[in-house]
């Protein structure tokens, strides 16, 4: 095991189930993988991480590899992805925020990454909003690499395994009020279509 050439620790403001690993200077992905490892999906260019809670703060760690590093351990979930950084800033970044206060996953500037995320205490608040405190953790480790295909190392929440366990985009959007059930892949199509100005969608073909 190689000792991470760098670790650093942050904040990062999760809404709607997720928070992202972007770059901006263009997609990291070519959405090939699908939402079913329960962790980490590619979509619409971005490296989305899925949480348990819908709204609130969880603990990101960052450790910066030369080569493949070893699974960390003590951890509920991990999955690994592959990704590009066009810019060489490959940035862990809220859905609809400033990136945050972390180095840049491609340390060694542009090119191809793997990245093998991290997760625990998915199952604490699942649906909720943090403001008492964390109780999420993930760990993202980044090292140079060519592309191959995401696979599940590690599954132990029952989070996860409720992701995984939905058929593709079968979720719809809740109103936060009435219904405390799951909001995914519905909701994240609606924010990213009206960041864009298109407001053409409408939910069960206009019903």
């Amino acid at each position: 095991m190689n000792e991470a050439d760098r670790t650093h620790t942050a904040l990062v403001f999760t809404e709607y189930h997720l928070f992202r690993i972007t770059d901006p200077q263009g997609a990291v992905s070519d959405d090939l993988d699908p939402n079913h490892n329960g962790l980490v999906s590619a979509t619409a260019g971005d490296i989305e991480v899925l949480t348990g809670i819908h709204t609130g703060d969880v603990e990101v760690a960052v450790e910066l590899h030369t080569r493949r590093p070893d699974p960390a351990a003590g951890w509920e979930e991990a999955a690994e992805i592959s990704c590009r950084s066009p810019s060489g800033d490959l940035l862990v970044t809220p859905l609809m925020d400033d990136p945050a206060d972390l180095p840049s996953l491609a340390h060694q500037g542009p090119g191809g990454y793997r990245l093998r995320l991290h997760a625990t205490g998915r199952d604490r608040a699942v649906d909720g909003t943090s403001t008492h405190g964390v109780v999420e953790s993930y760990l993202v480790q980044s090292w140079p690499a060519a592309h191959q295909d995401a696979f599940l190392v590690k599954a132990a929440d029952a989070y996860g395994s409720g992701v995984r366990a939905r058929p593709a985009r079968d979720t719809v959007a809740v109103d936060h009020e009435d219904s405390p059930g799951p909001r995914a892949a519905e909701e994240r199509d609606i924010l990213r279509r009206a960041e864009r100005g298109d407001f053409s969608w409408s939910p069960a073909g206009g019903r």
